[in-house]
């Protein structure tokens, strides 16, 4: 007779969905967010593995080095309990296996949340709230309170839903093909993502002047002679949009000149620096401690 099959049921898979909120909730510098991950999975894991000695190694497997955006993790978390499920009813489904999804699809994913999440749909839904808010009507807080549950909860069941679909069709390629394409594909909208945000979230300013050049008269604001009152400020702004320079003597920076050229040049080299640092196994720690000191140093000798 054969042994009777382990199935998630949806239940099963709510109560992990509802764990993945506390993702976070034992953030740790050696592993991140390891500990809330592997929080998200008892639920699970006890189903799956009643034996006392199977579910300490599960635990185990799942307490290795996590990190993502915390919602983008649902995804993944979704494709994990397929991959669980599989084998504790047997399939030849490798504790490598398991970790490499993980792995593969947490570093792509990260750089999705943000420009969603946060830049986006936050940001819209907080303007909705606060126009009703600065009005003196309350329901501005709790229907941004309200929304912003409703997208974030819909959206880690959905996606955790889709992950645990896409999960069983990759268990049944385990020669990697699906695996493959599913990682492949999720790196590249990571990696486009990351490199469309370098300008806004890397700044270098180099300050060193290149050159000062006085400026003819009348084509500067003479502030002595501006009256200080509604009429005098509206006179200056038409005067600065006209292209009148706000001072008498015109400087350039170093900046300005690499700005002209290629806007964003020395942020992106510091980022591929960066990439070139970790792909030399230089830890993470020592390059964001080399860069602090190299600022410090550098503002503190007037290059930045």
């Amino acid at each position: 007779m054969a042994e009777k099959k382990i199935t998630l049921t949806k239940s099963d898979r709510f109560k992990v969905m509802w764990r993945s909120q506390f993702l976070q909730g034992s953030w740790n510098y050696e592993r991140m967010q390891n500990g809330g991950w592997a929080y998200s999975m008892i639920p699970a894991l006890k189903k799956l593995y009643p034996n006392k000695e199977d579910m300490s190694a599960a635990l185990e497997r799942h307490l290795a080095f996590f990190n993502t955006h915390p919602y983008l993790a649902s995804p993944i978390l979704g494709v994990t309990l397929a991959l669980e499920e599989d084998k504790a009813n047997g399939a030849d489904v490798k504790n490598e296996a398991i970790q490499g999804v993980k792995v593969g699809m947490m570093g792509p994913l990260a750089g999705v949340g943000d420009p969603v999440f946060w830049f986006t749909v936050r940001p819209i839904i907080g303007a909705l709230g606060a126009s009703m808010a600065i009005s003196g009507n309350v329901l501005g807080a709790i229907l941004f309170f309200v929304l912003w549950n409703l997208i974030r909860i819909g959206f880690l069941w959905s996606t955790q839903e889709f992950g645990y679909k896409a999960g069983s069709a990759i268990t049944k390629d385990m020669s990697g093909g699906l695996l493959q394409k599913v990682t492949r594909g999720a790196s590249m909208m990571g990696m486009f993502v990351i490199g469309a945000l370098i300008q806004r979230w890397v700044t270098i300013n180099f300050v060193p002047v290149v050159s000062s050049t006085p400026v003819q008269k009348g084509g500067y604001i003479e502030w002595d002679k501006v009256k200080m009152s509604g009429e005098g400020l509206h006179q200056v702004f038409n005067q600065v949009n006209s292209g009148m320079s706000l001072e008498k003597i015109k400087t350039t920076t170093l900046q300005n000149n690499l700005d002209s050229l290629i806007p964003g040049l020395a942020a992106l080299l510091l980022t591929f620096l960066c990439m070139w640092l970790l792909k030399k196994k230089v830890s993470p720690i020592w390059i964001i401690l080399g860069i602090f000191a190299i600022g410090v140093l550098f503002h503190v000798w007037g290059i930045l």
